[in-house]
């Protein structure tokens, strides 16, 4: 019986302190109250107002800290928590069982039971004296805790036990609740369910005609499995991922569950037309129901996908179920996105995170358009890519504008079932797209069956531009523009958002990035490990900047020796090489009309890299028009066109390796990352946020810090580097190394100030 009674006490004293019995007694797991701002005197007393502090599970801390098991993350140099603890009697040997970091005291209804120096990195068992012991009592129990560290990983998790029987604990309770910032932009506040993201989303193949989907769905989230919900949960706005605030959700969706929607639509199927559903990108495998019928899937979360519903699609009410799966994990190609983000990651997206639309189409209509172009000619060809063409006669006829000035260089030609259906504009004196002067040439397409009728009527542009190379007179290869040197000149873009994540807030809210970075005196974008929306790549292409555009990563890596000679690759199994391959084939056919973009990126860092030859070669051989950086400061292989260090803070290169020295542009592909934190304008104002080589003391020394190193590259340039990549556009989460603050409020450099430090760059 003395047994009976001592398990008994014990389940009790674990179900209030948090923790749950290992082997599956289904225990709760009660929550902490807890600050990181000082609460003044009194905070452990029994009368104490905590209704003001946030919740959160036990322990707090930083995952990396040996032996922690972080329920809530905790990164800041003090935590004060609180809990009541209901015990039916009182222990036999009264103790704490702590892991804690360098100083922590305890109090037990006002009392301080216990004072610990220094850190632990294992849960150690402090038996309570006498005294201490005194102030338990049967019943409600109030448990306070304060600890105090300055450096390193950190961790505090204190449970009330029986030291006769010390317990196993388990993991801890998952939080379904992602930091919630109070950060939102401008443009955040200004979005409602009827003003989110309205453009056609396709701007390089658009239709007049076509039915936006944004805006509130329902949505549910189960346990692993097929089972469609019975109930749903809510309300979510559509375009905008279960994880931002902007979806009005704001909850991490867990690898082992499901994320579910519904919409109901109203569709009038037209006679002889089909019926495409459109998700411009979901994270990260889906599968799509319309009226009860499956009707298609998709796997990779970064990239547009149709559906072709006609056969399910009825007039009236039609009911559109999705079910999202996303481990965030694995070789998953999933960029900065981390199940338990801090430093350089960031907090996961799961679901549609992109607009979700319907066009009705003719049976054969332009699936796509590929366009080039030939600056020497002035000419654009058109590549159109009929869907269900069924060998009959069609005919193509384009039409391309120059502001008032219209010109039908109609090129017409019959459909073979086995050739071309190309259609070849010259366009006299064309003004060629560069950063100076970002000339787009509207173009009109129009598809006729072999009896006239026009059955496909699509808008779109083109901009003629050609990307090559040179040597300068010392022998350095340079970047080319339409034949002239360039020196590219960009920082690097995560293209995150503190309201929507990786969707941006709005459409305008994109496009400021983008103008801003023009206006401060930057040429060029690298998209870093992120496919943006479609209309994102329009803006570049208006504004004349160009795009190194990275092939969005996983991280499955090999050792990271960067530019150093015998360099491995990380073991892929051919099923995960293929989907990545997929992911990256699907990436460039999906932007590669754009004049901006002008170097892909496979590869990040070591992040994921493997089959380096074969992946830089495979690149290359499909876009022979571009430049290919295979690797951006990751293991260098001879493949693609450049070789690309990485610095911090401040730029520099090993010219001293013969390998690379010949065949090879030499840039730096990141350096920078000064940090400068603005307050009021920060994702967590309490935590310690960070920056490369320490924070300044001044402004006045940051903005020396980011002078000097545009000196150091403007030395490197003369020695033969062609390109320079800043990080960053803005801070990120944790990150408060941006020229703008996460929200878009505060220029730290003014854009003015900035183009005139950048002129040395170009001089």
């Amino acid at each position: 019986m003395r047994c009976v009674n001592l398990l008994a006490r014990l389940l009790g004293f674990l179900l209030v302190c948090g923790s749950t019995v290992s082997q599956g007694a289904g225990l709760s797991d009660p929550a902490w109250k807890y600050t990181v701002s000082d609460p003044g005197d009194g905070w452990e007393s029994l009368s104490f107002d905590d209704s003001k502090w946030k919740e959160g599970a036990g322990g707090f801390g930083d995952a990396s800290t040996p032996g922690s098991r972080v329920g809530t993350e905790w990164l800041t140099n003090d935590i004060w928590i609180r809990r009541n603890v209901e015990l039916e009697s009182l222990p036999a040997r009264p103790a704490l069982y702590m892991h804690h970091d360098e100083d922590a005291v305890v109090f037990i209804n006002g009392k301080r039971v216990s004072q610990v120096d220094g850190f632990v990195t294992e849960y150690k068992v402090i038996d309570l004296t006498p005294s201490a012991a005194s102030a338990l009592k049967a019943g409600d129990n109030l448990v306070a805790v304060h600890c105090h560290q300055t450096g390193g990983g950190q961790f505090i998790d204190v449970h009330i036990i029986d030291a006769s029987e010390v317990p196993t604990l388990p993991r801890p309770k998952q939080s379904n609740m992602p930091f919630k910032s109070e950060l939102i932009t401008k443009w955040g506040k200004e979005v409602t369910p009827e003003n989110a993201w309205q453009e056609y989303p396709r701007p390089l193949l658009e239709r007049r005609d076509w039915l936006n989907l944004n805006g509130l769905w329902k949505y549910a989230v189960t346990e692993d499995g097929f089972s469609r919900p019975d109930q749903w949960d809510g309300e979510i706005l559509v375009p905008f991922c279960i994880e931002s605030k902007l979806s009005g959700v704001q909850r991490l969706l867990h690898p082992e569950e499901n994320l579910w929607y519904k919409k109901v639509v109203s569709l009038y199927p037209e006679k002889g037309k089909l019926v495409k559903l459109n998700f411009e990108a979901v994270d990260y495998a889906c599968t799509v129901w319309l009226n009860g019928r499956e009707v298609g899937g998709h796997v990779g979360g970064n990239t547009p996908f149709s559906l072709d519903v006609t056969h399910a699609a009825k007039s009236g009410d039609n009911e559109i179920v999705v079910k999202v799966q996303d481990a965030t994990g694995g070789t998953q190609l999933r960029g900065k996105q981390r199940l338990d983000p801090r430093g350089i990651w960031y907090t996961r997206v799961s679901g549609i995170w992109q607009t979700v639309w319907i066009e009705q189409v003719s049976k054969v209509h332009f699936k796509d358009i590929k366009i080039s172009t030939d600056i020497r000619k002035g000419t654009v060809t058109l590549h159109p890519i009929l869907a269900n063409s069924d060998g009959l006669g069609y005919e193509v006829r384009a039409l391309v504008q120059d502001g008032s000035l219209e010109k039908d260089e109609q090129g017409t030609t019959s459909y073979r079932s086995n050739g071309p259906l190309d259609v070849t504009l010259t366009i006299e004196n064309p003004t060629l797209w560069s950063p100076n002067e970002p000339k787009l040439y509207p173009l009109q397409i129009v598809l006729k069956n072999d009896e006239g009728e026009v059955i496909d009527h699509v808008f779109s542009y083109v901009g003629l531009r050609e990307v090559g190379q040179m040597r300068d007179e010392d022998g350095h290869l340079r970047f080319t523009l339409n034949g002239e040197p360039i020196f590219h000149w960009g920082t690097l873009d995560q293209g995150w958002w503190p309201d929507g994540l990786l969707t941006p807030p709005s459409d305008a809210g994109m496009a400021y990035d983008v103008e801003y970075l023009r206006q401060a005196g930057f040429n060029m974008i690298r998209k870093h490990i992120k496919v943006e929306p479609r209309r994102y790549y329009y803006h570049c292409d208006r504004l004349g900047v160009m795009v190194w555009q990275d092939q969005v990563s996983a991280i499955k890596n090999p050792p990271w020796t960067r530019l150093k000679p015998n360099p491995e690759d990380a073991e892929w199994s051919d099923a995960e090489h293929e989907q990545y391959m997929i992911e990256l084939e699907r990436m460039i056919d999906t932007l590669e009309n754009h004049p901006s973009i002008v170097v892909w990126v496979p590869f990040n860092e070591a992040w994921g890299q493997h089959r380096t030859m074969s992946v830089g070669a495979w690149t290359v051989n499909r876009d022979p028009s571009r430049h290919v950086n295979i690797a951006s400061g990751g293991n260098f292989w001879p493949a693609g066109h450049i070789v690309d260090a990485h610095a911090y803070p401040q730029p520099e290169f090993p010219f001293d390796a013969d390998r690379y020295d010949a065949d090879f542009i030499k840039v730096m592909g990141e350096f920078g990352g000064h940090g400068w934190p603005v307050l009021d304008h920060l994702w967590d104002n309490s935590r310690r946020n960070w920056g490369y080589g320490g924070l300044p003391k001044t402004l006045e020394e940051y903005k020396e810090r980011y002078r000097e190193s545009i000196r150091r590259l403007a030395d490197l340039k003369k020695k033969g580097i062609s390109a320079g990549v800043y990080t960053q556009t803005t801070d990120v989460e944790g990150e408060i190394n941006g020229l703008l603050t996460y929200d878009r409020e505060v220029s730290k450099i003014s854009a003015t100030e900035l183009r005139q430090i950048h002129r040395t760059l170009f001089e």
